[in-house]
């Protein structure tokens, strides 16, 4: 990392200059490139929209994903609610003007906004949002936006120091934001300039490594004081009883000195409680796994640990490295990985070490200085051990010749552990407020094991395949997804309509990393059931019409009733695992339309051991393990009254439709009323109120609290 000072007149303190500036150099037609997530320059990128927006000779492409906007309620007792939580959590964080625009569908005909991951469901009735939608995976995220003309490439980063000192990181983004950068010189030769801002938010997570980049890499540098703003920050959310089930049994398939990837939500956060527990507390851990009927076969502690390799480093992981769970160390050396592997060399090393490595042929009757750089790089030799003029030397004390060294003597300068590992590589960030601040906190040691990369680097193979196998041994890859069908197709990102979801992001390229590696699975996650209103339905159904993940690529599906291990089997086999974990309420539906595709023999009768997947089965054998199965496993920024008081709003919500149990919510107001009904009040500001709709409001409230 070089200490570069900013050229010369290419750092601006006010958004609204950098914008003049950027019409002038790449012209009226603005191409945006801007991360997923939390690295948006939201303050520029608002100043740009205004300044477009105005101007019917100028035009803004906006490519990006996942843009981001604080919760709202869509009713007056939800704006109640979530109106004080918003403020407190989410601080001065500034909302993306595009994004309100979007959704009231009211962008103006000069703006365009194209996603690769839209936020999950938020956009099923947003026309121009679907069309926009770019079905892409991850990995081709920064050859789609230079494909589509991307003229400026504009992130949020991470800063330390002042002027000629100042240090940037691409934080929570190094994801696309390096791979595009790699691709500059090479545009430069061909003729075309894309524009490059890093815009200093300076309560973003300065991390190091390769997201540590000089300033030199960008054209220009934004120090406005709005660009340092609070984070966004989406709280913990619970995790439920069946979030817990598929959790526990995903952690009996994770293997000690393997890798691992989760993503975000109540089932990552239900993944990551759940391997603590296997780890601290295994005695309780494996009575649960027998209560829940889970055969995994990984259930003991983790003597080795795991590697995190995943594109979303979630506030799951954190847990995982303060437990000991994520510890397994990688190198960025094949040589090294080979010697680990062999045994000739572990991280704590051996004081034969030396003597190990020319043993196994390593070191030869010298020492050159490529091979002294080498040992020195990964720690195997300490740094002051000098070789001048052919001659070996450290702290005065004379160690042989490049020609003939004194190994015995050199033993006494050899390290105690190998240096430059990292157990956690992922493409970008995003968690709870108190994860952004056990980053800040991360001392340099451990931020060092931490190490942010290019979504082409976590996401795929391809250009250090060789490394990566050695890297990602024993890979559990798992994800989340909406239907299986019975012959193992997944559904992931959007509707049978076509309606978009989500996005693949990355799913499809972890799932064919796991059929690549020969030692790696990958692991899809559903809950066997989906409702609304008073209408349930499965989520394992004969097809989906939309693919995310093709049959060909079935591996293991996991819901709360169970694992279905689906490689290698046959289309029969496939469908009688998956019929084993569906809920029961569907199962004569299924089993009739796989016998009438003859997909399954028409005499076959199912076990009633599948008989027992159901809700209240589910419930009863785990209800004596709850103190094991917390609701919020890692903290929430909801307090204890907030809690109960989304919970009353739930039960008004799914009562709406039922006058009697809405007349059965207002009776009991009356003679029923919370021992805590004037705390719960006035946090939701309902002391005093008026009008009879208010009054009616603050009864039905009331009544959902009893």
């Amino acid at each position: 990392m070089s200490h570069i000072t900013a050229r010369p007149g290419n750092t601006f303190q006010d958004c609204q200059a950098l914008v003049e500036k950027l019409l002038q150099e790449a012209g009226p037609h603005i191409v945006l490139g801007i991360p997923l997530g939390i690295g948006k320059p939201n303050p520029l990128v608002n100043a740009l929209y205004r300044r477009v927006a105005a101007d019917s000779a100028l035009s803004l492409t906006i490519l990006t994903a996942l843009s981001l906007e604080k919760p709202h309620g869509a009713s007056e007792l939800e704006r109640r609610f979530i109106d004080p939580f918003v403020e407190r959590v989410f601080g001065d964080y500034p909302d993306l003007e595009y994004v309100k625009a979007r959704r009231a569908g009211a962008l103006p005909q000069n703006v365009r906004v194209i996603e690769f991951f839209l936020k999950t469901g938020d956009y099923l009735e947003n026309d121009v949002a679907q069309q926009d939608f770019i079905c892409s995976n991850y990995t081709n995220a920064a050859r789609d936006m230079l494909a589509l003309g991307v003229n400026v490439l504009a992130q949020a980063v991470g800063a330390q120091g002042e002027g000629a000192d100042m240090e940037l990181s691409l934080s929570s983004n190094p994801d696309t934001t390096l791979d595009i950068l790699a691709r500059l010189p090479q545009l430069a030769a061909q003729g075309r300039r894309v524009l490059t801002v890093a815009a200093i938010n300076r309560k973003l997570p300065f991390m190091t490594g390769e997201a540590q980049v000089a300033p030199a890499c960008f054209d220009y540098i934004l120090e406005d004081a709005a660009s340092t703003h609070d984070l966004f920050a989406p709280p913990n959310m619970k995790v439920s009883l069946q979030d817990y089930a598929i959790g526990l049994y995903a952690s009996s398939l994770v293997a000690d000195g393997g890798t691992l990837q989760i993503g975000i939500g109540s089932l990552g956060d239900a993944i990551a409680h759940s391997l603590i527990m296997r780890q601290h507390n295994n005695s309780a851990y494996r009575t649960l796994m027998q209560d829940l009927g889970a055969a995994g076969p990984e259930q003991g502690e983790f003597t080795q640990g795991l590697y995190g390799c995943s594109e979303m480093f979630v506030n799951g992981f954190m847990h995982l490295i303060r437990h000991g769970v994520i510890k397994r160390e990688v190198f960025a050396d094949e040589r090294l990985h080979s010697l680990l592997q062999q045994g000739v060399l572990q991280v704590e090393l051996a004081a034969d070490s030396l003597q190990r490595l020319r043993h196994a042929g390593v070191l030869g009757q010298g020492l050159d200085q490529a091979t002294l750089d080498w040992l020195q790089r990964w720690g195997i030799l300490a740094p002051q051990v000098r070789l001048q003029d052919g001659q070996l030397s450290a702290g005065g004390q004379a160690l042989g010749s490049a020609d003939a060294p004194d190994w015995q003597a050199l033993q006494a300068w050899q390290g105690e552990r190998l240096q430059g590992g990292v157990f956690m590589h992922g493409g970008f960030f995003i968690g709870p407020r108190d994860f952004y601040s056990s980053l800040h906190l991360l001392p340099p040691e451990l931020k060092a094991k931490v190490s942010m990369r290019r979504i082409s680097f976590i996401n795929s193979l391809s250009g250090h395949e060789s490394l990566a196998r050695m890297q990602r041994c024993k890979a559990r890859f798992i994800n989340t997804t909406m239907m299986v069908s019975l012959l193992g197709a997944a559904a992931s990102d959007s509707l049978d309509s076509g309606r978009v979801v989500s996005g693949v992001g990355g799913q499809y390229n972890f799932v064919a990393m796991a059929d690549a590696l020969p030692d790696a699975r990958s692991i899809l996650m559903l809950r066997a059931t989906h409702a609304r209103a008073d209408q349930v339905w499965s989520n394992i159904v004969w097809s989906v019409g939309q693919t995310s993940i093709p049959r060909h690529l079935r591996d293991i599906v996991i819901t709360e009733y169970g694992i279905a291990d689906l490689r290698s089997k046959t289309d029969g086999e496939c469908v009688r695992a998956l019929l084993a974990v569906s809920d029961a309420r569907f199962q004569d539906e299924l089993l009739d339309a796989a016998k009438r595709h003859g997909k399954l023999a028409h005499d076959f009768q199912p076990p009633a051991a599948w008989r027992r997947n159901t809700p209240q089965d589910l419930a009863a054998r785990l209800s004596r393990h709850r103190a094991l199965l917390p609701d919020f496993p890692f903290g929430t920024d909801f307090s204890e009254d907030e809690i109960q008081i989304v919970k009353a709003l739930k039960k008004l919500k799914a009562s709406v439709g039922h006058p009697l149990d809405l007349l059965h919510t207002f009776v009991a107001s009356f003679v029923e009323e919370h021992e805590h009904v004037e705390r719960y009040l006035e946090r939701m500001q309902m002391e005093e109120m008026d009008s009879l709709k208010q009054r009616l409001l603050r009864r039905l409230f009331v009544g959902n609290l009893s």
